[in-house]
């Protein structure tokens, strides 16, 4: 309910029917992860067998122990969840069924790992020659990734995936999911082109690796425990991305993910699509649909604990979001709209996003989340009602920092400063 009310400032970009061209999607391959938002793979596979009835097929790349557990995953993440309910409405259990596994297949994988960690040489086989789309929608969408765990799937994952679709012979397009914050930190218009990079101001790809090699070599050889391995690995994603210009490991490894793609794709006609923070859904399958917490969701689930009291922010600001169903719906009319023989030779990227013209300020996520959750508080494990007052901002970064200072770190200075002086007393 909260998602619906925030998406309600946003109408619909783009409208895919049944007929818009459904004769050019006749196979489509999808990459996901578990790490990856599924509100949009999920979503996206949803909209493509609902408007594109003439698509034959439907593979989706699941990580799993074995094709029994990626199905399996599937059934349990996908199938059974409320978003598939309007296709439901159409067929009785079997039908269902029959139409669903009909069109997808579930192909147990990984994209961290080369020819995507499909292991049936036959299917390879068949997915080479007869996939027309590849949609690489693989990630891990955490600002404070291990670096590892970061670097293995944003960057390497986008290598392998478009190193594998140079190898599919009749395919029309690879369609890879950026973010529309993969450029440096900086002010100004932001180009829809590959980041630039040389090699000063952008990593080698062997030094990353050699790095995370060496680390956790040292890791195991002093026995290092998994938590502060864990710890050690978050830090260093930070200091790597930060020591290049980006603000988190996300945006970083998600732009060396670009890089890759732009270095590697040959002649492969190539869209990229950097859709803004993503959210619930405007319109369809139905409004407010959004599955787990990520991005921004987690400061809004923190506000509701009571654990967020203040946030560095502008009431003003615009707050780049954009609903889920209307990235899908760009995706779909960038496989439908695109000339494919005039682009060999270019990759077309596309910002998506509405708030050059549906501006959304940032005041109407902590207002209509304390509408919200006023109206239905967050219930914590022993049964008591969280009550939630409006939280502190702070317009810029150095008055957040005094705030901490005076609430949080000063206090707990004078508390340790008064037990060592009391273990001093005592000692004397």
């Amino acid at each position: 309910m909260l998602s619906h009310r925030i998406s309600q400032s946003f109408g619909p970009i783009f409208q895919i029917s049944a007929d818009q061209g459904s004769h050019l999607i006749e196979k489509v391959t999808k990459w996901s992860s578990p790490d990856f938002s599924i509100s949009l793979a999920f979503a996206g596979d949803l909209q493509v067998l609902r408007t594109q009835p003439n698509v034959q097929k439907l593979y989706l790349l699941v990580r799993a122990n074995d094709s029994i557990s990626a199905k399996h995953r599937v059934e349990k993440e996908v199938v059974s969840k409320e978003l598939f309910d309007v296709l439901r409405e159409k067929y009785d259990d079997a039908s269902f069924d029959l139409f669903f596994w009909n069109k997808v297949h579930v192909v147990q994988g990984d994209v961290t790992r080369e020819n995507l960690g499909i292991r049936d040489a036959t299917l390879i086989e068949v997915l080479l020659r007869d996939v027309d789309f590849i949609v690489n929608s693989a990630a891990t969408t955490r600002f404070i990734e291990r670096y590892d765990v970061a670097l293995n799937t944003n960057t390497f994952g986008a290598r392998n995936a478009i190193l594998f679709a140079k190898k599919c012979v009749n395919l029309k397009m690879f369609l890879h999911i950026s973010t529309a914050y993969v450029t440096k930190e900086k002010k100004g218009i932001v180009s829809e082109k590959i980041v630039e990079s040389d090699e000063v101001s952008t990593p080698r790809m062997e030094t990353e690796i050699e790095l995370i090699e060496s680390k956790m070599k040292e890791f195991k050889n002093n026995c290092t425990s998994e938590n502060d391995t864990k710890i050690y690995m978050k830090k260093l994603g930070i200091e790597r991305a930060n020591k290049f210009g980006w603000p988190n490991v996300y945006s970083f490894t998600k732009a060396m993910g670009e890089f890759q793609v732009a270095k590697l794709r040959g002649t492969i006609p190539v869209v990229i699509h950097r859709p803004t923070i993503i959210l619930s859904t405007y319109k369809e399958p139905f409004p407010g649909w959004i599955e787990g917490v990520r991005t921004i969701d987690q400061s809004i689930i923190s506000y509701g604990k009571g654990e967020l009291v203040c946030f560095p922010a502008r009431l003003n600001a615009v707050v780049d979001v954009i609903p889920g169903d209307l990235v899908v719906n760009a995706m779909l009319a960038s496989m439908i709209s695109t000339n494919y023989s005039d682009n060999l030779n270019s990759i077309l990227i596309y910002h998506v996003g509405s708030s050059a013209k549906n501006i959304m300020r940032f005041h109407v996520i902590p207002d209509t989340s304390h509408k919200y959750f006023s109206m239905n508080p967050y219930s914590k494990k022993d049964g008591e009602l969280v009550a939630v007052k409006k939280p502190l901002f702070l317009p810029t970064l150095s008055l957040f920092s005094m705030y901490m200072f005076a609430r949080y770190k000063l206090p707990l200075q004078m508390v340790l400063a008064g037990i060592g002086s009391i273990s001093r007393s005592n000692m004397l």
